[in-house]
Parts: structure tokens; C-alpha cells; sequence
């Protein structure tokens, strides 16, 4: 893969990228200074990187960032996007207002994982990346993902399941 498809990649993925890093918790502005920083260090090394790892180099160097920045702040805190915390519309139809509701449940069960299970949810279910994928970023195992997917998983229900309707 030439530098131009991988800088045209690497714009198409920022966005993504970003997106990603508000859901596993970063706030805004530090998930765009994260995504900054990958992109300083894509073009810096993109010649290097192997075009079938390209995407999962982007995500690992954007998820170490994050991580490096949870440590300076010792936390690991999750939040929604603004638009997410907006209090609903007494006009809105009662089917959005119940997919609200269920979306803020969704919303407060990931926030109340482990980060890792959590990170392992939105990589498969928000990001719909293969195990193969997913192995590739983390640089474990496929049989690893599906174990601990597994676990993520049970989790998740253990946490929504075990919450008042």
C-alpha cells in the first residue's frame, strides 16, 4: 500500500478513532488531542506500517495514548457523548423516549465494567471488528479474544440483567 492510500486511510479512520476513545471514556477534547498525536505519529512512521495492520497500528497507538493519559490521571472514568446526556424531549414519541431509555441503561452498564471487558464490547459490538481483528490490536491470541469476550460478556448481563426495570 503506497503512503498516499494509507494517509487517505488514515483520515478516513481519525473520526472512528475518535468516537472509539469518547466511548471507552476519554473526553472530547482529549480523545481529539489523542487522535492529534496518532496522526503525528502515523505520518512519522507510515512507511513503515504493514498495510493489512495499518487500522489495528492507528487503534493501538491511539488506545496506549488513552491508557497513558487514564495513568496521569490515576481513573478510568467513563462518559457519554453531550448529546447523550441531554434530558429527553417531553414531546418525543414514547418509542424514541423507550430507545433513550434503553440506550442510557446500555450506557450506564458499560460504564460500570471492567475497562478491559468493556473495551473488548465496543471493540466487537460498537466497532463490529472480527476476533481476528481485535487479536491483531491487543496482540493476543484469537482463542484469548473469545475467552475473554465470553467474560466481557457475561458481564455485561451480569450488570444489565441485575438492574431494576
Amino acid at each position: 500500500m503506497g503512503a498516499k492510500l494509507k494517509e487517505q486511510l488514515l483520515g478516513s479512520k481519525m473520526a472512528e478513532i475518535r468516537r472509539y476513545l469518547i466511548r471507552l471514556g476519554a473526553a472530547p477534547e482529549d480523545a481529539e488531542d489523542i487522535v492529534q498525536d496518532t496522526v503525528c505519529k502515523a505520518l512519522q512512521y507510515i512507511s513503515g506500517i504493514e498495510e493489512r495492520n495499518f487500522s489495528a497500528w492507528l487503534y493501538k497507538v491511539a488506545i496506549n495514548r488513552y491508557y497513558d493519559l487514564c495513568r496521569r490521571h490515576k481513573r478510568f472514568q467513563y462518559t457519554m457523548e453531550a448529546e447523550e446526556q441531554a434530558a429527553p424531549d417531553k414531546e418525543q414519541p414514547e418509542s424514541q423516549l423507550l430507545q433513550r431509555e434503553q440506550k442510557e441503561r446500555i450506557e450506564q452498564t458499560l460504564s460500570r465494567m471492567i475497562p478491559a471487558n468493556r473495551q473488548l464490547i465496543l471493540l466487537k459490538y460498537e466497532l463490529g471488528l472480527s476476533y481476528k481483528e481485535i487479536a491483531a490490536l491487543l496482540g493476543i491470541s484469537e482463542g484469548t479474544v473469545k475467552a475473554s469476550l465470553y467474560r466481557a460478556r457475561q458481564q455485561f448481563q451480569q450488570f444489565y440483567g441485575g438492574e431494576a426495570h
